[in-house]
């Protein structure tokens, strides 16, 4: 996993639940002193320690924890990768459109980087369905970000996840619906 996610996780645990916090998580995890360089890659195993032990301190189940961790993350998403988001683009636009705009400069700029896959399907003005395939199966840091778009629009959304590779499917199908 990118160097960038784990100083947002880090950022995200002192925001939270404090500094000292984010030094115990780097302890329980046999990481103590663990500096995370932006532009160097990680173990998948390491960013799941961290929130498996996160959840068991604060008794926040994980998934709960990534979808918040999703919707604090899109400031700085934002600042990342704003110029690639088109003016007129409202929360759904930029759903529909991440795999193709932000996942492929990703990937162009660094081969090594492995963002989720989403395949999506825009059924109507208001509603985009998202197939999201990932070997971290890290589905709630989606669904946070969509929620986190829709509040940096001003926007409410209702969100389906009917199907999760969690529950052993071989993807997640997460609906997203713009209400009024």
């Amino acid at each position: 996993m990118h160097g960038i996610i784990f100083q947002e996780l880090q950022q995200y645990v002192e925001s939270k639940l404090g500094n000292e916090i984010w030094v115990s998580l780097l302890q329980a995890a046999g990481m103590e002193g663990r500096v995370f360089m932006p532009t160097k890659s990680y173990p998948d195993e390491e960013a799941t320690a961290l929130v498996t032990i996160a959840s068991e301190m604060t008794g926040t189940p994980a998934a709960e924890i990534l979808e918040d961790f999703g919707k604090f993350i899109v400031p700085d998403l934002y600042k990342l990768f704003g110029m690639l988001i088109r003016p007129e683009w409202k929360t759904l636009d930029v759903v529909e459109n991440a795999e193709r705009s932000i996942h492929t400069a990703i990937r162009a700029k660094d081969p090594n980087a492995k963002p989720p896959e989403l395949a999506c399907t825009r059924l109507g003005p208001d509603e985009v369905l998202i197939e999201y395939s990932s070997d971290r199966k890290m589905c709630a840091v989606a669904v946070g970000i969509a929620k986190g778009i829709a509040e940096h629009y001003s926007e409410k959304i209702e969100v389906t996840h009917d199907t999760c590779m969690l529950k052993g499917d071989p993807v997640c199908k997460i609906g997203f619906k713009r209400v009024d």
